[in-house]
């Protein structure tokens, strides 16, 4: 018995084969990849017993935004990409160095930024905003000022122990 073999057809069961295996490898892999979700709180209380804040500059070519408190302002360095955008109501402990959480008010989510800067004058804010958007990022842009920017209350420190 003679076994005839066509070659036409076994390079098309060949082809088959493979774009079968590269279709299944490809919706895997698209399957298991996930988009980091935005959390997004029902319940507000905790974060409106933070300090609040109100974002008077926002540039996101540079990824930082001043926030204005009761004590001055903030330099914050917006860490997961969320825009944040001037008149935006902020939520959060703005008075320390370090990354944490904030809660954006007008969008209802949390965001993630480092403070690099805190309790700063209207001056000190427009030098460091300057130092942080160096050459052209800060495209002249202004930090609006409010009626309350030239009287901020001094944060009380912790005691020092000795």
């Amino acid at each position: 018995m003679v076994v005839i073999i066509n070659h036409q057809k076994t390079l098309i069961m060949k082809k088959i084969f493979t774009y079968t295996i590269l279709a299944a490898l490809a919706a895997v892999l698209f399957t298991s990849c996930a988009k980091e979700r935005v959390v997004v709180y029902d319940d507000n209380s905790y974060w409106l017993s933070q300090e609040r804040g109100d974002v008077v500059y926002s540039n996101n070519y540079c990824g930082f935004y001043v926030v204005e408190t009761n004590y001055g302002y903030s330099i914050i360095e917006n860490l997961d990409g969320l825009r944040t955008y001037d008149t935006d109501v902020m939520y959060g402990d703005f008075g320390g160095y370090g990354t944490r959480n904030f809660y954006n008010y007008t969008a209802d989510i949390v965001t993630r930024g480092n403070v690099v800067e805190y309790d700063l004058t209207y001056n000190e804010a427009l030098d460091a905003i300057d130092y942080y958007c160096p050459a052209g990022k800060a495209k002249g842009l202004k930090i609006r000022q409010s009626a309350t920017s030239l009287n901020k209350m001094s944060r009380a420190a912790a005691p020092v122990k000795k």
